[in-house]
């Protein structure tokens, strides 16, 4: 037994399987009565069971070898989907035959957190190295800008959210943290005005003089900071309409309570409703008279909050939570770079996706179209989300390799 709990992560196994458990029962008591996507979603999960336990049983060694290989092949793909996907939701993401479909862009949060993690676990690679840190970061940028052109908003800042953390754990300077970070500030604030955006110029200035330690890379950095602020707008004129009314409705859903507020509003109702132990399963107002349009996708935690109340929320969010302490520890005790590096990236991933659709569905950030994992409905979503269940395990089966 004691060999058994030193090689398998338990607490990885049960969060997921618990996680996505919940999910079919909610997607179950969303869409009985319209659509009954359950079958198709029990379906992927045993897909994505499948394709955990292949993820954590290949050898650790191999994956880092593939790492490669698997991110050139996602980044054909992404450039073929560009060419003769389908469009849905105004972005040109999927590959569809006939009723099924896949967006590539799930497995390419994976395959570039491989890749960079194997390129940074290079004994010869430092990230002190510029050459070796523009690299590193043109392995993010290369499929952010595929997945940008699509244009699915939502998934590049899923990408722009896992490479700090990452680079963080790498072990990058102050300076190139708040490089990589102060583009985002810049872009945020150009999303809300003139004012905002020189105000957001001004502190960056400001931070990157304090932390230079080289005025020509402080200026590199600056410039590039100016540039992607400047910028903005163009990405903003290239969204389709619902995204733009998406952030536009973000400050003030009130605005356009039966237009781009309206999922919001109706979000924010059926969490509230639920109270502490919820109206009882298939039995929420919200969901079953069907109030939040498609709400077994990006708003799937409306569910369990209305359903389950307040304590069906804090089991979602402590099922994530102890995923991600599990992932942080088995990437702290690791003594293979590469695998310590994927566990960060992975935790990263699905933290971003955690924060932002809960986020979405309490209105605290704007509505961007970010699945919950485990959750939402999605058959790539979840394989890919099952996926790194698995890579997490096989990090923590092998942590006592170098």
């Amino acid at each position: 037994m004691n060999s058994f709990k030193e090689y398998f992560d338990l607490r990885i196994f049960i969060a997921a399987l618990a996680l996505v458990g919940i999910g079919l029962l909610s997607i179950y008591s969303a869409t009985f009565d319209i659509n009954n996507s359950f079958p198709r979603q029990a379906i992927f999960a045993g897909v994505g069971f499948v394709a955990m336990i292949a993820s954590f049983v290949i050898p650790l060694k191999t994956i880092q070898r593939l790492a490669g290989a698997f991110y050139v092949f996602i980044i054909a793909v992404l450039v073929f989907v560009l060419i003769v996907g389908a469009t849905k939701k105004g972005a040109k993401s999927w590959f569809a035959v006939g009723t099924l479909g896949g967006q590539p862009s799930e497995f390419a949060k994976i395959a570039t957190v491989m890749a960079l993690a194997a390129w940074f676990s290079r004994p010869e690679v430092s990230i002190a190295r510029l050459k070796d840190f523009l690299v590193g970061v043109g392995i993010f940028l290369l499929p952010m800008g595929l997945i940008l052109a699509q244009p699915d908003l939502g998934t590049t800042i899923v990408f722009f959210g896992t490479l700090l953390p990452m680079l963080y754990w790498i072990g990058a300077s102050n300076f190139i943290l708040v490089s990589v970070l102060l583009p985002i500030l810049v872009a945020a604030g150009a999303l809300f005005g003139t004012g905002e955006f020189l105000v957001a110029v001004a502190l960056s200035a400001l931070v990157l003089y304090l932390l230079r330690s080289n005025n020509f890379a402080a200026a590199i950095a600056f410039g590039v900071t100016i540039a992607i602020g400047l910028s903005v707008q163009i990405v903003y004129d290239r969204l389709a309409p619902y995204q733009q009314r998406r952030i536009a409705t973000f400050l003030d859903p009130n605005a356009d309570p039966l237009g781009a507020g309206y999922n919001v509003l109706q979000s924010k109702i059926a969490i509230g409703s639920g109270g502490l132990f919820g109206k009882g399963y298939l039995h929420g107002t919200q969901t079953q008279l069907n109030y939040i349009p498609e709400q077994w996708t990006d708003f799937i935690f409306c569910v369990p909050g209305e359903e389950f109340g307040f304590l069906g929320g804090v089991l979602v969010l402590g099922l994530f939570a102890l995923m991600l302490f599990s992932a942080l520890r088995t990437a702290g005790q690791s003594r293979n770079r590469f695998g310590s590096i994927l566990a960060v990236g992975i935790a990263s991933v699905l933290a971003v996706h955690i924060l932002i659709n809960v986020g979405m569905a309490m209105a605290i950030l704007p509505v961007i179209g970010i699945p919950l994992p485990f959750l939402s409905y999605g058959g790539s979503a979840l394989v890919a989300d099952m996926m790194m269940a698995g890579l997490l395990m096989n990090v923590y089966a092998h942590r006592k390799e170098y």
